[in-house]
């Protein structure tokens, strides 16, 4: 009872999206793999009203993309806004700062996660662009 309830308590959670945040940033695409479930659902909304949708290998790919072409780490900034578990489901509502798009926007990401295969993977990330405010 005592390991189900550390794995799934909110700190464990917020450390692995604390440790997803460093992965991508970094381009880490082998470590995303386990990260991410198979069944990854990313859609994101730009600031123009765009809807782009992707899987595990599409956005993995995007990360892939861009250790390939040498970019710097992206930022790392974060703030937790809410962090909800009920047993093996959990979600983090978080903004970050980061340049995904090509330009310096803020993100607000709504995380869903699923305590499967002895950790924590998500399922799923939607992603609200927004221009970072001078």
């Amino acid at each position: 009872m005592k390991t189900e309830k550390r794995n799934n308590g909110t700190n464990t959670v917020k450390k692995v999206i604390v440790d997803l945040i460093q992965t991508a940033t970094n381009y880490d695409v082998e470590t995303l793999d386990t990260i991410y479930h198979n069944d990854l659902n990313v859609i994101m909304i730009d600031t123009d009203d765009n809807l782009n949708t992707a899987n595990k290998e599409a956005f993995k790919g995007l990360f892939k993309s861009k250790r390939d072409a040498g970019d710097p780490p992206m930022n790392t900034w974060a703030k937790f806004h809410k962090i909800d578990v009920n047993g093996k489901n959990a979600h983090v509502l978080l903004s970050r700062k980061n340049n995904l798009s090509g330009q310096e926007q803020i993100l607000i990401l709504s995380i869903d996660l699923v305590f499967e295969d002895g950790r924590w993977q998500v399922t799923r990330e939607v992603i609200f662009l927004r221009p970072e405010e001078n």
